[in-house]
């Protein structure tokens, strides 16, 4: 039987001050590593443009008349110049227009969700944070308070419940930083970041929404 899962509570100085179950299956579900691994290969395969494009041998330019005679030159026999073996001549096999997206089953989505979020709750990876008070645009304040949590080489992801400009614009410049509104986030950013911050509020509105 899978322990009930904790996430810690930290105040505005960094400060574990507390502990939280975290209830029901979004947190206490198995880890399937290899679900999660078919999600994040889906994932970025559905980010591909699909606009890569070469041209073909009829697509270049030339190719009119034959290059030279047949015989007599004690050269290979060429009928174009647009052929792929010519320099300038089209390409063989190479890349065009795609579309790479294939869509992702609701069930499996949930499933990796929860999974990502259950390895995350089994590892004390889940912090509930209050957020700095942004008055103005500034990447140092942050970054003092991820020294604060001893995490600032750490590859963080924050969730908010509600758009805060300020702290968004202020989390630009810090490298492996990521803030992203709680319901938007998807097993790929749980994958990839280290520790998640969340705040009261928007651990609430995940509960809500993914834990059903």
């Amino acid at each position: 039987m899978i322990a009930m899962a904790e996430a810690k509570v930290f105040d505005i100085q960094g400060k574990n001050v507390e502990s939280r179950k975290l209830d029901g299956p979004l947190f206490n579900s198995e880890t399937k590593p290899h679900l999660l691994h078919e999600y994040v290969i889906g994932y970025q395969r559905n980010l591909r443009q699909g606009t890569s494009a070469s041209k073909t041998r009829t697509m270049v330019r030339g190719g009119g008349r034959k290059p030279f005679r047949q015989k007599g030159t004690g050269r290979a026999r060429s009928g174009s110049s647009t052929s792929p073996v010519w320099v300038g001549g089209g390409i063989a096999w190479g890349p065009h227009p795609r579309v790479y997206y294939r869509p992702m089953a609701k069930k499996f989505r949930q499933e990796a969700i929860r999974s990502a979020f259950s390895n995350l709750a089994a590892a004390g990876n889940i912090r509930i944070i209050q957020l700095p008070q942004m008055t103005e645009v500034k990447t140092k304040q942050v970054a003092d308070w991820l020294k604060a949590h001893e995490i600032y080489h750490k590859r963080v992801l924050v969730l908010i419940e509600e758009k805060n400009e300020n702290l968004e614009k202020s989390c630009r410049n810090i490298k492996w930083l990521t803030v992203k509104r709680s319901i938007l986030v998807n097993p790929f950013d749980l994958v990839w970041a280290e520790y998640v911050l969340v705040t009261p509020e928007a651990l609430q509105k995940i509960e809500e929404v993914f834990g059903k």
